[in-house]
């Protein structure tokens, strides 16, 4: 049952301090806050492994109108901290719902704040960056919430990809498209490839889409063996290696780089996407840089640099890949809002990679096309 909304106070460290409500979880939490420019699809940014350690600031004012239901899931919990909103709808109305949010975000122990002017604070954010807060129920006393803050660490300091990491390895097998273009949960299309799919903090629509562009899929943890993966590669087992997207600083990852430069000396056929976008690109010697306050929207406007088309993706990372990166690879996409490298292919190397997310969920679905070369890219390889 839905509770009664709760007080909560809101401490950012450069010393905003506000006072709202609550319809999540309780207690007090610390995370970066960001915003997200989307419409619609506030359960599945919620349950994006990606979000883990922030608190997502929803630029839509009305959330919580169509509720929330399983198969909207992009894994099996929400990793975000915590969401912000201008107004928070308990009374949902959606004949897919199963609950309300304020349960959804209490059982997963997420907490919800509202009654707040997310305009204010999305303007601060884009003027100011991308910022550590703390959010409690508990503590209303500024100097105590600003002691809390100061005394945890930042986002850049935390390895969350051992937290959304799957521990063990398995198969994913349970999607294809239905006749009115919804995933429907039944046997997989009959594979034409094998992959290993780098599990960083990978969404449930990645792997789906992989799977209904005819490719079988083997996730794996992200403290995988590169040695296992060669094997299998040479021995036909696997005809390439994904590098999923995932949250926090890629450069915390020190031992997946090396794991992953060891797939590169081996020549192993690779693709990534967002946090495996970043990580190929360090792994070849080009650190990564931040973004003043990142790209979180499904309205982000990418030119194809090869078709000289422009397509409006998904986005979610608060990292970049250097323009350096050019001496070594070819810049398949481009971002229209502020140039920033989308998509690399790499010259000497059968690799590449996209900062956005073509399996677009949510968001829109012009760059799904990218699973589908991906599959032609693994053929090509073979013949």
């Amino acid at each position: 049952m839905t509770q009664p909304l709760q007080k909560a106070w809101i401490y950012l460290e450069n010393g905003t301090f506000l006072e709202a409500k609550s319809f999540g979880a309780e207690g007090t939490s610390v995370g970066e806050i960001v915003f997200n420019t989307s419409m619609s699809g506030y359960q599945e940014i919620m349950s994006d492994p990606s979000y883990a350690g922030q608190f997502v600031t929803f630029t839509m004012p009305e959330i919580g109108n169509v509720g929330v239901n399983d198969d909207d899931m992009e894994s099996r919990s929400a990793h975000a901290k915590g969401m912000i909103v201008r107004k928070y709808q308990a009374r949902y109305s959606s004949f897919r719902a199963q609950e309300a949010l304020d349960l959804f975000l209490q059982k997963h122990n997420v907490m919800g704040i509202c009654d707040l002017d997310t305009r204010f604070l999305t303007k601060m954010i884009r003027d100011e960056g991308a910022m550590m807060m703390v959010a409690s129920t508990d503590v209303s006393d500024p100097d105590e919430l600003r002691n809390i803050l100061s005394n945890s660490p930042r986002i850049e300091e935390v390895n969350y990809i051992e937290q959304v990491s799957t521990k063990e390895s398995y198969f994913h097998t349970s999607a294809t498209y239905n006749q009115t273009g919804e995933f429907a949960y039944q046997d997989a299309p009959k594979a034409e490839a094998k992959i290993a799919v780098i599990d960083f903090g990978v969404k449930r629509n990645i792997l789906n889409e992989i799977v209904h562009a005819k490719i079988g899929v083997e996730v794996v943890p992200n403290n995988f063996e590169a040695q296992e993966l060669i094997e299998k590669y040479e021995n036909k087992e696997i005809d390439r290696v994904f590098l999923s997207n995932g949250p926090g600083d890629p450069l915390v990852l020190t031992k997946e780089q090396e794991q992953i430069k060891k797939l590169i000396e081996a020549k192993v056929p690779m693709f990534g996407i967002c946090l495996g976008h970043q990580l190929l690109s360090i792994s070849h010697g080009y650190e990564t840089f931040k973004l003043k306050f990142g790209h979180h929207g499904g309205n982000h406007p990418v030119k194809n640099e090869q078709t000289g088309l422009i397509e409006i993706t998904a986005q979610n990372h608060n990292y970049n890949v250097p323009d350096e990166i050019v001496k070594i690879a070819d810049v398949t996409h481009t971002n229209l809002f502020d140039n920033t490298i989308e998509g690399l292919r790499y010259k000497d190397e059968p690799i590449f990679s996209v900062q956005h997310h073509p399996e677009a969920s949510p968001g829109p679905k012009e760059s799904a096309y990218i699973f589908g070369e991906f599959l032609n890219l693994m053929k090509e390889a073979r013949s």
